[in-house]
């Protein structure tokens, strides 16, 4: 019994935990972003696969176990794209988000930032971001180059114009003690950032506002497509975004502000630098699933709320949508 409720039996396509609850979704996005999977090899890749068409029709081996079918599953959802089937560039990866995102935000959160230094690690960062979130997109509905084009140029334009604006506003602020100005110029990136989230999502899925998205009910059925549903996806994925970078971009510089103040470190200045590095990535690798699990990926609404021809084709009193990350 202990061993069936530390693994559940197997089902092709679920997440293996609970997502109704905080801990739940905080274990499936540890497996999704477990930088494990970046040094699987192609032949462990090709058997996981084969694992799992064999499940799917009715040919397992004998003896294989539950454990391996949802390792078998978390590799392939790591490294193959649900929709094209093609595998996704490493880098790109949701497994690879923090091993090739943290130098990135380790020159983000660097203190004395020039102009120009602000401009390049801005653009780097959304330039990341705009490349995962199209290697990871949804595939089932052709969408447009344009469209992640605008939303990257968007959020290019937006993150490097707010990090520039509050730079030079800080500079200009004479009443600030030093420190309290490198403090300050520290926590820069999160509005920059933040703000670039937001413009992202508005720009790719405006659309959805004027053609709604599919709302389910109990059962996986799609009930119909709602305009005011999208409005709430849009809203809560835009506040996710929000909530996404804040102890990214905020933890380290007040981490930081303190450890310097260390008598160790004001006479071992070459070490900021590694420890920058270290609470840096520490920082990442510990916030990303705790914020990601915040929310849950599908998100419910009382079918009242929706519009009446929602209501007339289903008697379920709460539809399902999936509200993106």
């Amino acid at each position: 019994m202990a061993e069936s409720a530390a693994c559940p039996a197997f089902q092709l396509g679920r997440p293996r935990y609970d997502q109704g609850s905080f801990l739940g979704r905080l274990r499936h996005f540890i497996d999704i972003i477990d930088p494990s999977t970046l040094f699987v090899s192609e032949k462990r890749l090709k058997e996981s696969i084969k694992l799992l068409d064999d499940y799917n029709h009715g040919t397992l081996p004998p003896g294989v176990s539950d454990l391996q079918l949802w390792e078998a599953q978390k590799i392939k959802q790591a490294i193959i794209h649900p929709d094209t089937g093609e595998k996704i560039f490493m880098p790109f990866r949701m497994s690879g988000y923090v091993p090739f995102g943290t130098p990135i935000v380790i020159g983000l959160l660097l203190p004395n930032q020039t102009v120009v230094s602000t401009i390049i690690w801005q653009w780097l960062n959304q330039s990341h971001n705009a490349c995962v979130n199209y290697a990871n997109r949804n595939a089932t509905k052709p969408t447009p180059t344009s469209k992640f084009l605008q939303g990257y140029v968007g959020a290019v334009t937006s993150a490097v114009s707010i990090a520039v604006g509050l730079n030079v506003l800080i500079q200009k602020a004479n009443k600030l003690s030093p420190a309290t100005r490198m403090i300050i110029q520290r926590l820069v990136p999160f509005p920059a950032v933040a703000s670039a989230n937001i413009c992202n999502v508005g720009l790719m899925r405006h659309n959805e506002l004027s053609e709604g998205i599919d709302v389910l009910d109990n059962k996986g059925n799609v009930v119909g497509s709602s305009k005011i549903a999208a409005r709430h996806a849009i809203t809560e994925t835009a506040f996710t975004r929000v909530v996404l970078p804040m102890p990214i971009f905020v933890l380290p510089p007040i981490i930081m502000s303190y450890l310097e103040r260390l008598r160790f470190l004001q006479s071992n200045r070459r070490l900021l630098l590694p420890i920058h590095s270290v609470v840096c990535l520490v920082t990442f690798a510990l916030s990303l699933p705790v914020a990601i699990s915040l929310f849950p990926q599908m998100s419910q609404i009382e079918v009242s709320r929706l519009e009446p021809e929602i209501a007339m084709a289903t008697d379920c009193k709460v539809v399902t949508y999936n509200k993106g990350l």
